[in-house]
């Protein structure tokens, strides 16, 4: 049972780490938790639609205590260019205001110059990928165009000040940070205006619950309001099939649980069928004896959770506070789905996770119990004390 317990801590660890890390990244690659968006933006993404009150839903979203923080975004496919060459990428019109490393993976992982600092600067943030292919580096030159909301072509010259490094080649080689003003201008947009409004909360299992009262504060004609689930499918289905798998594993698990605590007590019915028929010989009815079999599967549960208790909570603490690096199995780096992965493994338990454990364990001892329980008090007492 300690075993049982101790693999249940890990398997459920491990893969709610796994996919907290996922969600948090993939939520700081663009759309946050939950996205206001113009209505139709997801099936066909496009600087024709926005939002034209995007900051000030921005502002409102970020005076609601129940969300971490919000950040409006531009968000385009643009060419890159120098006197040489050319890259098409995805284009990031961001407000360093409002916006840093813990809302922006890209801005979290610049390894050369620094992000810009005004919202109206003829800067821009490329990655390490983008800028070999450029063949670029800081204070160089960039020449960006893009389609605006009118459907024609503009192009705009920004400086290289900010070089960032992911560790995922397609992402490093396409994507790239402007001030979201200086986009803004460009476009023909207005002020305030962008394509999306990302919202961060402290919780990504309240998304659903976020989205529904986001929906019906601030959605409307012309809205719509999503979840990661939506705004980032394929990883929400590559989430789903793990966790299914992990559901499976927990499953046998506890069969293994519940096989072993039905054996000892059976075991221990079978070698006290003796003791048993003296104690209904003198009285004891096969409820009491049944009820002192359940009592006995309890005790072995609580027993079994505590030693479990001991072998888990400092192999908890080790994974929680240091992990296991198995970079040298999967790479330094790695990603899913374009989603960066933490190369090292730990383990982090919800309470809910926890007392489900808990409570698991305990019904499964209980269920063990019932047969051992029932046989104790089925045999008359004369053939038991023949026995």
């Amino acid at each position: 049972m300690a075993f049982g317990v101790w693999l249940a801590v890990t398997f459920i660890g491990v893969g709610e780490n796994s996919y907290s890390g996922m969600l948090e990244t993939g939520a700081r690659m663009g759309a946050g938790h939950v996205t206001i968006q113009p209505a139709g933006y997801q099936d066909a993404p496009g600087l024709d639609r926005s939002l034209p009150d995007a900051e000030a839903l921005r502002g409102a979203l970020a005076a609601d205590p129940t969300v971490s923080r919000a950040v409006a975004r531009v968000l385009g496919q643009a060419m890159f260019a120098t006197a040489r060459r050319s890259v098409g990428g995805a284009l990031f019109g961001v407000d360093p205001r409002h916006e840093g490393a813990e809302d922006s993976v890209f801005l979290g992982a610049i390894v050369e110059g620094a992000p810009f600092d005004a919202t109206d600067a003829k800067q821009i943030v490329i990655g390490r990928g983008m800028a070999q292919k450029l063949g670029v580096g800081l204070k160089k030159r960039v020449v960006y165009t893009l389609v605006d909301e009118h459907g024609e072509l503009v192009s705009d010259v920004a400086r290289v000040v900010g070089i960032f490094d992911t560790g995922v080649m397609e992402v490093d080689s396409g994507v790239a940070l402007l001030p979201i003003d200086t986009v803004r201008r460009l476009l023909g947009y207005g002020e305030g205006q962008a394509t999306m409004v990302s919202v961060f909360l402290a919780d990504h299992r309240q998304a659903d619950a976020a989205r529904e009262r986001i929906a019906a504060e601030h959605g409307g004609e012309g809205r719509e309001v999503l979840t990661w689930k939506q705004t980032q499918p394929e990883l929400a289905g590559i989430i789903a099939m793990d966790r299914t798998m992990n559901y499976i594993i927990q499953i046998l698990i506890g069969l293994l649980i519940g096989a072993g605590v039905f054996n000892t007590l059976l075991m221990s019915v079978l070698e006290r069928r003796r003791e048993f028929g003296v104690m209904m010989a003198i009285g004891a009815r096969p409820l009491e004896l049944f009820e002192l079999v359940i009592a006995e599967s309890v005790l072995v549960g609580l027993a079994g959770l505590l030693v479990g208790a001991l072998l888990t909570i400092p192999w908890y603490w080790f994974m929680t506070t240091h992990g296991i690096d198995i970079s040298s199995i999967q790479g330094s780096q790695t990603s899913v789905n374009g989603v960066l992965v933490d190369p090292i493994m730990r383990l982090l338990l919800y309470p809910s996770s926890m007392v489900a454990i808990l409570c698991g364990v305990l019904v499964l001892t209980v269920l063990a119990g019932l047969y051992p329980a029932w046989q104790a008090g089925r045999v008359p007492p004369v053939e038991s004390l023949k026995a």
